[in-house]
């Protein structure tokens, strides 16, 4: 379930701030329709944090209805309250989810044995396979191998979003768990390396903007055709750098606006990129006949 391109879908807002159903409707239809392995709603990608209860469950739904069993749908159940996101889970296994990415907790700095039993606790609430979410980052704290080694015996634990950006760390991760133990990129420029020692695809950002592209890169490196692998990933390199000008997801989703997919709206404390970036971003994607070629699919 886990192998290939998963897209961390973004959540498009109206102009009121709300949440924007059409245009999630219309970018998760574009996601299945161009191949992409699994999406991932309600992740940091998806502004989750600033989405009500309510919000996440409609964000869901809506990914499931418009996903129509074709491909999973791994839903975003992460926090620094252990209980809580149990309870939101248990809440998306009910309404049939395929699996839950979970974030490490945040903000409160587990150690190494607080996240065992953090992640023990969630598995132990749920059925569902569950992909653990590392990005020391933005969490200020990092899942060590030796932890993951600890959690992989957990039946339900099957594999890990790796976003430390340490490829030792990954490379270390990946030889010491077992075959079906999925380690994953969480950064786009990192996930052909990545399968070099051992991983088996990336949970992508990039993705939202090139689907199809994003896919066929990590299914010819799961064919071992690095060099088609490696065509993709050089020519969509600036694009996967530029994504992260500003904090995610802040560049892809005004990019995703130049393109004609959604509306350029955040919600704070997230705001608009600034002129300097806004000039890049388009610049890339201009470079790359994506503006052109995407309003075009949107006419037709």
């Amino acid at each position: 379930m886990f192998t290939g391109c998963g897209t961390a879908l973004v959540t498009p807002f109206q102009n009121d701030f709300s949440l924007d159903e059409a245009a999630l409707r219309r970018l998760v239809r574009r996601q299945v329709d161009a191949g992409v392995h699994f999406l991932v709603p309600c992740g940091t990608t998806g502004e989750s944090p600033t989405l009500t209860q309510d919000e996440r469950r409609r964000v869901v739904e809506i990914t499931l209805e418009e996903a129509h069993g074709k491909v999973p749908v791994v839903a975003g159940a992460g926090g620094y309250d252990t209980v809580e996101v149990a309870r939101a889970a248990r809440e998306y296994e009910a309404m049939g989810v395929n699996g839950i990415l979970s974030v490490a907790p945040y903000y409160n700095k587990p150690t190494q044995e607080g996240l065992y039993q953090h992640f023990r606790f969630i598995a132990g609430a749920v059925s569902l396979p569950i992909m653990l979410y590392n990005v020391p980052g933005r969490t200020g704290v990092n899942i060590e191998p030796a932890t993951v080694k600890r959690l992989w015996a957990i039946e339900t634990i099957v594999g890990i979003k790796e976003a430390s950006g340490n490829i030792s760390q990954m490379a270390s991760i990946a030889a010491q768990v077992p075959e079906h133990f999925v380690v994953l990129s969480g950064d786009d420029a990192i996930t052909l390396p990545l399968f070099a020692v051992g991983g088996r695809g990336v949970v992508s950002v990039a993705s939202n903007e090139i689907p199809a592209e994003m896919a066929n890169l990590c299914n010819f490196a799961l064919q071992s055709n690095l060099s088609a692998a490696r065509a993709i990933h050089v020519r969509y390199l600036p694009l996967m750098e530029v994504n992260f000008v500003e904090s995610n997801p802040i560049p892809v989703k005004a990019a995703m606006a130049d393109m004609g997919l959604l509306q350029a709206v955040w919600r704070l404390p997230l705001v608009a990129p600034s002129a300097a970036s806004l000039a890049r971003i388009h610049s890339v994607l201009e470079t790359l006949g994506l503006i052109e070629k995407t309003y075009a699919a949107v006419r037709d």
